[in-house]
């Protein structure tokens, strides 16, 4: 195998824990190459674009709970990545069920959610469209990609669990744990009006028997135009309805949004819906990274530290040291 094909590590996903990881192994002096089967980077940190409008349709912000992540964030605000964002908050339904300190601190990726991860990206040999049909261990890993192959003696694994446990396959001894992984999928909705709504709040956390979970006005952030609005459909009617045709989950879910903005269905512009499978871990868990020694072997991904995108990028960091100290 050429030169070209071989590398230190190979990480398969380019979302937070991805990029943050390839980002560090990169700095370690490593060569990296980075597969992604969609066609750009950012995992659920998703922008999608539909004419002018832009869907932040996916994680909607992020926080910094810890000392290392507010540095990061600081550098990235420094750089001109992120912008705080501070809107109109309402909860809908039981306030008491609303556990969001007041005093937190929300950001947002620039021009969309999947901003950073564009950055990180923009400097990494990053392979898009690119599916792993397989990986194997004999000394060294190899990846196979469809009708080529890459090697390198690290892998670093940063798909949804069920999909990396199928990977490794069931004789593996990560594959059990990683296989019992159970994940909460999410419906989000993503709207475009006709012209400016007077709404009475720019984001609602929703606490009530609603279908809903989440509402935010996506153009109240920095760097959007338009009248865009996301709305995020909770865990339990997701799963009821994940297979249903996405037009009709947009029709359901965008009445239930238009009832709480007070506005006419009529005044929507465009309607979709997307289908997150693995939206959120259903118990998250702080072991930061999980890891085979032996095969050089590391798993990483915002379920086992915490959650939350602050969670991906400490589990990429996590596992980007500990890949980086391996012989």
């Amino acid at each position: 195998m050429s030169d070209a094909n071989r590398y230190d590590t190979v990480v398969v996903g380019a979302g937070w824990a991805g990029l943050t990881a390839a980002s560090k192994l990169a700095e370690a002096g490593q060569r990296v190459v980075v597969i992604e089967k969609s066609r750009g980077p950012g995992g659920r940190s998703a922008t999608r674009r539909e004419g002018k409008a832009r869907f932040d349709h996916g994680a909607q912000y992020f926080t910094a709970r810890s000392a290392a992540f507010g540095r990061q964030v600081a550098d990235w605000r420094d750089a001109g990545w992120i912008a705080k964002w501070t809107p109109r908050l309402a909860v809908l339904g039981d306030e008491q069920a609303h556990t969001d300190p007041e005093s937190v601190q929300r950001f947002v990726a620039l021009p969309g959610m999947n901003g950073i991860c564009r950055q990180l990206a923009a400097s990494l040999d990053c392979r898009f469209e690119t599916r792993v049909s397989a990986v194997r261990f004999a000394g060294h890993w190899t990846v196979e990609l469809g009708d080529h192959i890459v090697e390198a003696r690290r892998l670093l694994l940063t798909a949804p669990p069920a999909q990396a446990a199928e990977l490794l396959g069931s004789d593996h001894l990560l594959h059990d744990e990683l296989a019992g992984v159970l994940f909460e999928p999410c419906i989000a909705l993503m709207a475009a009006f006709e012209e400016k709504l007077d709404a009475r709040f720019d984001a609602a956390f929703v606490n009530d028997d609603s279908p809903l979970r989440w509402i935010a006005r996506d153009s109240s952030k920095p760097g959007r135009a338009g009248e865009c609005w996301v709305a995020h459909a909770t865990g339990e009617w997701s799963r009821r309805r994940l297979e249903d045709d996405t037009e009709g989950l947009a029709a359901e879910l965008l009445g239930e949004l238009c009832r709480r903005l007070d506005v006419a269905p009529e005044r929507v512009r465009t309607a979709r819906a997307h289908r997150w499978r693995y939206a959120q871990v259903a118990e998250a868990r702080d072991d930061g990274f999980l890891s085979d020694h032996e095969q050089r072997l590391a798993v990483a991904g915002d379920w086992l530290a915490g959650s939350r995108v602050e969670g991906a990028w400490t589990s990429g960091r996590k596992a980007a040291e500990w890949l980086a100290d391996l012989a």
